[in-house]
This record gives C-alpha cells, structure tokens and sequence, in this order.
C-alpha cells in the first residue's frame, strides 16, 4: 500500500457531506476535469498565483506537478497539505492548510478551490472547518490565517461565519493589475467557540502520519 512509505495517504477528514484526504495521481483526472469544468467567472481572479488563466493542456500539466511538489518538497519546517474534497465519491475542489515552521510557530494558513458546481452549497465552510479542526484539535494550531480579495465575497462569508477576524490589508497585483486583499486571523480561542455550531469532523489516519509534522 502506499500508505506505507508515505503515511499521508492515509489521512482522512470525513464530514456529513464530504471526504477529504490528500489526492493520489489516481485522483488526478477526476480533478482535472472539475477544473475544467470552470471555478470562477473569467472576469474575475480570485487567486494571488492566476493558474486558472493557463488553457487547456498547459493548465493541467502545472496542476499535476504542483500536486507532485506538495510531496516532493514535504518537510517538517515547510508543508503544503493540500487535501483532495470528494462529494459522494466525485471530486469537486481541494483544501489546502499550510506550515510554516510550524513546530515553532503553532500558525497555519488555508486556500481552497471548489468548481461551479459544487459552489452554493455550503461545502466552502465544511471543508474549511474541517482542516481547521485537523490543525487546532488534532495539530494543536494556536493561529489560522486567510486572505480574499475584496472581489471575492464568498471566500469572506466562509471566513466570518468559521469565527476569523480581519486583520490588515495589502495589495497583490495576480494579473498586472494591483487588488486589494483582506487578511483574515482565527485565534485557538475564536476556533474553540465558533466550533460549537459545527458537526465535527472525523479524523482518521493521523496516529499514522503524526511524524510528518512533528518529525520523528
């Protein structure tokens, strides 16, 4: 099993709707064509890296190898968990929580894409509020950050109604052009109060893959 030389295939959020857990490359077609099945209007950029601007071939290339660099360049100082969201057993978008030198800093940061069709449904907020309860509850995260740009309503609704808290602005230009940014903070304790008013998540798999984190 691959699981076996790399544990992380082996960890598993489950919700009353939605499963994540980090993709295999056999999970890649299937999210591949929710990409291409649109995510966002094209008037619009909601990404500070604009990838969804690559067409055709070029964009699926550079998901896959981004998807392979997650692994790649895993290390304890510096991870990208991104974590493929299935509904019913299709995959319809992908949840990343991130660390940097977390051991120290205790502090992750999210990103998220969900295609069309699956937006609408509240599965933005579920599939956030169950990484976050992976890096509060099972991690022991004191911070989660995230940032939307002012055009990006929907990521900001997520944000608020998760119990997160402005906190700065700046600006980043993902086309050329400068936009403005929303930069958002969860404290343990905003985690530990907002969390009331969610069914929580189950977690599976992590006893098996703590090290990845924590070294051994």
């Amino acid at each position: 099993m691959t699981s076996d030389f790399w544990p992380l295939f082996g960890l598993k959020l489950v919700t009353r709707r939605l499963v994540l857990r980090p993709p295999t490359d056999d999970d890649f077609a299937g999210l591949l064509d929710s990409i291409d099945e649109g995510i966002h209007d094209p008037g619009t950029m909601p990404f500070s890296i604009p990838w969804t601007d690559a067409k055709g071939t070029v964009r699926r290339v550079g998901s896959v190898q981004h998807w392979w660099s997650q692994r790649a360049s895993w290390s304890v100082d510096d991870w990208h968990l991104g974590m493929a969201v299935f509904d019913a057993g299709r995959p319809v978008g992908v949840q990343s929580l991130i660390g940097k030198h977390f051991q120290v800093l205790k502090e992750v940061s999210t990103g998220s894409w969900l295609t069309a069709s699956a937006q609408g449904q509240g599965f933005g907020r579920e599939m956030r509020a169950a990484v976050l309860q992976l890096a509060f509850e099972g991690l022991g995260a004191e911070i989660a950050r995230s940032a939307a740009f002012l055009d990006n309503p929907a990521s900001q609704a997520v944000s608020r109604a998760i119990g997160y808290r402005e906190n700065g602005r700046h600006r980043e230009a993902p086309r050329g052009v400068p936009k403005e940014i929303l930069a958002y903070e969860l404290t343990r304790e905003g985690w530990e109060e907002a969390s009331r008013a969610f069914e929580p998540a189950e977690i599976v798999g992590l006893d098996k893959c703590i090290h990845m984190f924590f070294g051994s």
